[in-house]
């Protein structure tokens, strides 16, 4: 088969193509071209049986969605890759102390876990010095809080 600068046999060109497809993902761990390679690997077998090669190819493509649609979901959730979650997170859903009051146009504070945060009402609404809320989010080193109960705590260390 005329393939390129001479004659190549399609199983080299598969064999180049794992390479290149594994260099691929070992840069961008995306868990994406490592299906390519897989088809391709597959393919290093297949035309070892003298298929043409634009029968080659539908296979290869074939392998290769079959391989990324049902199997790369199921690789991401094993691995993990993504989002990754860090402490603050877990923050979400904690009770809060506000000690400085919090309006629609200032920012406020509230002792968290120990700890102060910049806060501001995660509807615009003014929550005073002393009422207690929910943390709803963490948004850069702001919390986003809501009123927990309408009362408020006396005598709180602040």
């Amino acid at each position: 088969m005329l393939f390129g600068f001479g004659f190549v046999e399609m199983r080299w060109v598969w064999v180049a193509l794992v390479v290149l497809f594994v260099v691929i993902e070992a840069f961008t761990f995306g868990l994406t071209t490592i299906w390519f390679a897989l088809a391709a690997i597959v393919m290093v077998f297949l035309s070892f049986l003298h298929i043409p090669l634009s029968i080659q190819i539908i296979i290869f493509l074939v392998i290769s969605a079959v391989l990324l649609f049902f199997t790369r979901p199921l690789a991401i959730k094993k691995f993990k890759t993504g989002k990754e979650k860090t402490n603050v997170d877990s923050l979400a859903g904690m009770h809060a102390l506000v000690t400085r009051q919090i309006t629609e146009f200032d920012k406020g504070e509230v002792k968290l876990n120990g700890q102060f945060w910049t806060a501001r009402s995660e509807d615009g609404s003014t929550i005073n010095e002393g009422t207690r809320c929910e943390v709803v989010r963490i948004e850069g080193v702001q919390a986003i809080v809501r009123v927990l109960c309408s009362t408020h705590i006396l005598n709180e260390n602040k």
